[in-house]
């Protein structure tokens, strides 16, 4: 049981499971669904229930519930693009996606059938649990729900396909931002202020950053195959700047939200991340290495790991922020 937990820190980690590790159904599954992602929806699932904190309308099973079904859609997206970028020619077995982490199909974890019907299955239980929640809180959470499906399938599938059209990058603002975090607060009380929508945007912000970061590291093949992502279209240099300005925008929003008084003191922990910040920052201001540095892990991805560490850090300490401010609140001034 001890090399199997290893075995998961090291793919939630890293999205990857060492050469000669013994592979356990578990370890499998988190492959196939890219559970390494799952703290970035955790994260805006527990903003969103955090906000609703001494809500009088607050159902915390409604909440509980909501957050299981958030993950498994996630899960459940995951796999639709992995299929769909297997299916429209994006990941053939050169391609990047398959260099840094094992795609489900060409690494041998499942068969196009078996993801076609874990994708099915998933998505079947998403909608059973949205009807439940729809029938108990309201028609919004459909709403909430029928865009996010919009925005989730839309990236990657055709004739939408956001990602090429440079438009899924805004699209993932979208989603784990006011969605997801204005959806859960929904689900949580049964109404939404419009505060709500704009304290789900510095998070919202860091998670952008982390995949522009990741489209920085694949501009040069994006570019080849006429993938026009947000840094095809804008170039690298731009959009290496404007990762910097979002990474730094999550601490202006989350100080200013303060500041109004709609988040206590306690959420200026986020200043702790302010080291993570600088290194995030450095990176973005040099070139990419011509070669792997000794000893890291995650070659050839190199913008996107500083991002997506910058945004667990900070991430998790909004949350921490969020949850003193519970116990303890204590607004500015």
């Amino acid at each position: 049981m001890r090399s199997e937990l290893r075995n998961w820190a090291e793919i939630l980690r890293t999205q990857n499971l060492s050469p000669g590790r013994a592979m356990d159904p578990v370890s499998r599954w988190l492959l196939i669904v890219r559970a390494s992602l799952f703290p970035l929806t955790i994260t805006s699932g527990a903003i969103g229930g955090l906000l609703a904190v001494g809500n009088p309308d607050a159902r915390w099973g409604c909440f509980a519930i909501t957050l299981c079904v958030l993950i498994l859609a996630q899960a459940a997206s995951n796999m639709i693009n992995d299929f769909l970028d297997l299916e429209t020619g994006i990941d053939p077995e050169e391609y990047r996606r398959v260099q840094y982490a094992p795609h489900p199909i060409h690494s041998g974890l499942i068969s196009k059938a078996g993801l076609i019907f874990a994708i099915a299955l998933a998505d079947l239980l998403v909608l059973g649990i949205i009807l439940y929640l729809t029938e108990v809180q309201g028609w919004p959470v459909a709403a909430f729900a029928l865009l996010g499906l919009f925005v989730g399938v839309g990236y990657g599938a055709p004739p939408i396909q956001l990602k090429n059209r440079g438009l899924g990058e805004p699209a993932v603002a979208l989603v784990w931002g006011p969605l997801m975090v204005g959806g859960i607060y929904y689900a949580t009380t049964g109404g939404l202020e419009p505060w709500i929508l704009v304290a789900s945007l510095p998070y919202a912000l860091l998670v952008t950053a982390v995949l522009i970061g990741k489209h920085i590291d694949k501009i040069d093949l994006d570019s080849r195959r006429e993938i026009r992502t947000l840094p095809v279209r804008m170039g690298i240099d731009r959009a290496l700047f404007l990762n910097q300005q979002l990474m730094i925008l999550f601490f202006v929003f989350a100080i200013c939200l303060v500041l109004v008084g709609r988040l206590g003191v306690w959420v200026l922990l986020v200043i702790a991340a302010a080291p993570q910040l600088w290194r995030a920052l450095k990176v973005h201001s040099q070139p990419r290495p011509e070669s792997a540095p000794p000893g890291f892990p995650y070659w050839p991805l190199w913008y996107v790991v500083p991002a997506f560490s910058l945004a667990r850090m900070a991430g998790a300490l909004f949350v921490l922020g969020l949850i003193l401010d519970a116990i303890f609140p204590t607004p500015l001034g």
